[in-house]
C-alpha cells in the first residue's frame, strides 16, 4: 500500500462501520491473535465454534474503501485452512471492486463495469529511468522516491513512482529517458492459476466478483475461476467434475448460487502488492473493518534503499512523523 500506508504507520481500524464480526472462535487468549506469547502454542481454542454473524453497521462497502481482512487464502493443504476465519493474519488493501462488479486490467489500467478507475495519487506504478548522472541519497529524499533497484552500469533504474514521483523526475536534471513499464508474471502465478485464462498482473480479467444470491452456470471456465469459493469458502469440500458432470457430493450441479458476497482487493503499490490477483476473492466473513486514521507514524530504525540497508541515528521523537499524525485514510 506505499506509499498510501507506510511502514511505521499505526492505524485506526473501526469495526462498526460495515457491522462488528461476533467472534466465531471465542476462547482465546486476550489481546494476541494466534499465537501465544513466549510459548509455542495456538493463542486459541477450537473447542467452540460459532457460525458467522454480523451485527448492522454504519455503512455498506464502497469501491476504494480500504480494508482490514482476514487473509483468505492462508492454507496448510489443498482443502484445509491454517487457522479459523477470524484468526488469519489481518491484511489490508483497497477494496477495488464489491460483489456484482465485473473487473479488468488492461496493460496496468484497472477497468470496473467497463468504466476507467482514477489512480489514486499515492498509488505507485514501475518504471525504467535512464539518467546520465547518478541521483544522490538527498535527491530521492527531496523526490519523495524511495524504491529504487539498479538495472544495468549504464544509468538505468527501476523505480516505483507515484504520479507526482513522475513528474518531478521529468523536471530532474540528467534524466534522459523514462518508460512504463509491465510486469510479466503470468500463468501459475495468477489468480485462478491456470494457463486457460493467460492473465498477467497488468493484463487480467475480466472476471465477475460473486454477489450473494447470484447464480452463475457451471461450465468449464466459470468451475475453475470459482472452485475455490465452492468448495473452500462455502464449504462443498466435494465439488468435483467427474464423468462429464459437476458434482456436490452425489449431486449433479449444473449451477450453482453464491452464499455470501466477495469483493476484489488490490494494494496501491501495484507490482510490489500481494493481493487478489495472486489469490482470488475475499469472502465476506473474512471482513475485519475500515481502516479510518492513522493515530501514530514511527520511521523505521532501518531503511532498506540502493544504498544499502541504512540504520537510522535518530532518536525515537525525531523518528515520529508528525504530519501523518490523525491523518484521515483514503
Amino acid at each position: 500500500m506505499e506509499n498510501s500506508l507506510l511502514r511505521g504507520d499505526f492505524l485506526f481500524v473501526s469495526k462498526m462501520n460495515y457491522g462488528a464480526r461476533v467472534p466465531m472462535t471465542p476462547i482465546s487468549f486476550p489481546f494476541v491473535h494466534q499465537e501465544l506469547p513466549f510459548v509455542d502454542g495456538k493463542a486459541y481454542s477450537e473447542a467452540l465454534k460459532l457460525p458467522y454473524y454480523r451485527l448492522p453497521g454504519f455503512q455498506d462497502i464502497k469501491n476504494n474503501d480500504i480494508i482490514v481482512f482476514n487473509f483468505p487464502d492462508e492454507v496448510t493443504g489443498p482443502k484445509t485452512f491454517a487457522h479459523p476465519t477470524d484468526k488469519k493474519t489481518n491484511y489490508i488493501k483497497r477494496c477495488i471492486g464489491i460483489p456484482g462488479d465485473s473487473i479488468k486490467i488492461v496493460h496496468g489500467d484497472v477497468f470496473i463495469n467497463n468504466k476507467k478507475v482514477d489512480p489514486k495519487t499515492t498509488g505507485k506504478t514501475s518504471y525504467f529511468v535512464q539518467m546520465s548522472n547518478t541521483l544522490s541519497k538527498k535527491d530521492y529524499d527531496r523526490l519523495n522516491i524511495s524504491e529504487i533497484d539498479q538495472a544495468d552500469a549504464e544509468g538505468g533504474y527501476y523505480m516505483q513512482l507515484t504520479p507526482q514521483n513522475l513528474l518531478d523526475l521529468k523536471k530532474t536534471p540528467g534524466i534522459v529517458n523514462i518508460e512504463k513499464i509491465e510486469d510479466p508474471r503470468d500463468g501459475t502465478n495468477i489468480f485462478p492459476y491456470s494457463n486457460r485464462f493467460s492473465w498477467s498482473i497488468d493484463n487480467f480479467g475480466s472476471l465477475y466478483i460473486p454477489k450473494k444470491g447470484e447464480t452463475i452456470t457451471l461450465d468449464s471456465n466459470t468451475a475453475e475461476l470459482y472452485y475455490k469459493v465452492i468448495a473452500m469458502y462455502e464449504e462443498n469440500p466435494d465439488f468435483r467434475f467427474k464423468d462429464g458432470k459437476y458434482r456436490i457430493g452425489n449431486e449433479e450441479v449444473t449451477e450453482y448460487t453464491f452464499k455470501m458476497d466477495y469483493y476484489f482487493m488490490m494494494g496501491d503499490n501495484r507490482h510490489h502488492s500481494a493481493d487478489s490477483r495472486f489469490w482470488g476473492f475475499v469472502p465476506e466473513d473474512h471482513i475485519v473493518g475500515k481502516a479510518l486514521f492513522i493515530w501514530m507514524s514511527i520511521e523505521p530504525t532501518d531503511n532498506n534503499t540502493l544504498y544499502g540497508n541504512r540504520k537510522s541515528d535518530k532518536n525515537i521523537f525525531q523518528r515520529i512523523r508528525w504530519s501523518r499524525l490523525f491523518s484521515l485514510i483514503h
